[in-house]
């Protein structure tokens, strides 16, 4: 069952990365020839998360806040061309430096999960449209990805980037480039970190935030990258969304695909039998 569960998930993995019109309507023909297979997510749902315009909008719609703490997003700006103009574009929208700026495509390739972190005005002319600019969060180096399998959460700590300090801003000029920060990136599981910034995102929270995500994306199978704003204890923020991400660097990931897996043929069954 390993070995089957490990071909499928790489199969399905890779298939996730193959776009296009003609693909989708391939995928939906097939759905409504052959009804007796289970779509695990409809192809056009998978489509809102490839792009990072529309990708945090249902959670900054969310507003969710409660006694465990409250999840938004970072301020964000898109820029489709132009590079010249995004220092006026910045200024006008009243984004503070330093910025993140992600590839406004996020199709699983690569280059779709490269980041820049850009320090001052002049070199955010150096970026290469379109893309996303995001206002920079010192979350303590850390941040968590929250795998998401059905109804099962599971979240794993990784490094991200350092914390930037004002001395930072005012020392530190141009455009520094990351491949691929959390992917790439060590577990900190097992370090010796701060608990302040160590200390998982509480269980409630994350549930609601999962629910009401699967809800209105209508998907089962995606991660968060969500990360504590550093000072603070109870203000996160979802800074990416992923469908069907590498779940094999998740924990348990055998068991629980297993287990879901069985509850979509429990529940088909049930069906039929009513």
């Amino acid at each position: 069952m390993v070995t089957f569960l490990r071909t499928f998930v790489v199969s399905f993995s890779f298939l996730m990365q193959l776009t296009g019109k003609e693909w989708r309507q391939i995928l939906e023909e097939y759905r409504q020839t052959h009804p007796e297979v289970t779509v695990l997510d409809p192809p056009y749902a998978i489509q809102h998360l490839h792009n990072r315009q529309s990708m945090l909008q249902c959670v900054a719609d969310m507003n969710l806040s409660n006694s465990y703490g409250k999840v938004d997003v970072p301020r964000q700006l898109v820029i489709e061309r132009d590079a010249s103009s995004i220092p006026d574009v910045v200024l006008k929208a009243g984004l503070t430096l330093p910025l993140v700026a992600k590839p406004l495509v996020a199709d699983g390739s690569a280059k779709s999960h490269e980041l820049s972190l850009a320090y001052d005005q002049y070199s955010l002319k150096k970026l290469e449209p379109p893309l996303v600019l995001q206002e920079f969060v010192n979350h303590g180096g850390v941040l968590f990805k929250v795998y998401i399998v059905g109804e099962a959460i599971k979240v794993v700590r990784r490094f991200s980037l350092p914390d930037v300090t004002k001395q930072d801003l005012s020392t530190s000029a141009g455009v520094f480039r990351f491949p691929r920060v959390s992917c790439a990136a060590a577990s900190a599981d097992d370090a010796d970190l701060d608990p302040c910034v160590a200390e998982l995102p509480p269980r409630p929270l994350l549930e609601r935030l999962a629910k009401e995500l699967r809800r209105q994306l209508g998907l089962r199978l995606f991660n968060l990258d969500i990360i504590r704003e550093h000072g603070t204890r109870d203000q996160f923020y979802v800074i990416d969304i992923n469908y069907f991400p590498g779940y094999g660097k998740m924990p348990e990931y055998e068991h629980i695909f297993t287990d879901f897996l069985l509850s979509l043929t429990q529940s088909r069954y049930k069906k039929k039998s009513c």
